[in-house]
């Protein structure tokens, strides 16, 4: 997979397309939370296959951490790792700027995913956008 920084509006129509089929057609979150008012501050991500984008996700960065979200890999891609790869580039992206650590909100059938990348959990369960999530933390060595 090709992992892109998203310079152009090309690339953020990609991310835009396979977030909108992962979260609000399959996971029915409606495209008002999808696409929020973090989008223009955040930096986005976007992985490609023979030229088709089949990953997003967007990081911004708040108080020490750098905060990985909107993560997500098309149906039909998952299971080949792409999920772990757009993660970490994510986390170069995060050490390149300076910062030591990252979270996110995981979904919690998620859990185990994050874990195996290193991931704590450092939250009690909590609801957003009708899905259970729990805040997760990593820190990187210095």
């Amino acid at each position: 997979m090709d992992i892109k920084n998203v310079t152009n509006t090309a690339w953020m129509n990609d991310a835009y397309t396979v977030r909108k089929t992962v979260f609000v057609e399959e996971q029915n979150v409606s495209l008002e939370e999808e696409i929020d008012e973090n989008d223009p501050v955040a930096t986005h991500f976007v992985g490609y296959v023979q030229g088709e984008p089949v990953a997003a996700s967007r990081l911004r960065f708040t108080g020490d951490y750098g905060k990985l979200e909107r993560i997500c890999v098309l149906q039909a891609y998952r299971g080949s790792s792409f999920g772990k790869q757009i993660i970490l580039h994510m986390e170069e992206f995060v050490k390149r700027q300076g910062y030591t650590k990252t979270k996110l909100h995981a979904q919690t059938h998620a859990l185990q995913f994050y874990e195996a990348l290193g991931y704590k959990v450092v939250s009690e369960e909590f609801m957003d956008a009708g899905i259970p999530h729990k805040t997760m933390v990593k820190a990187f060595l210095s």
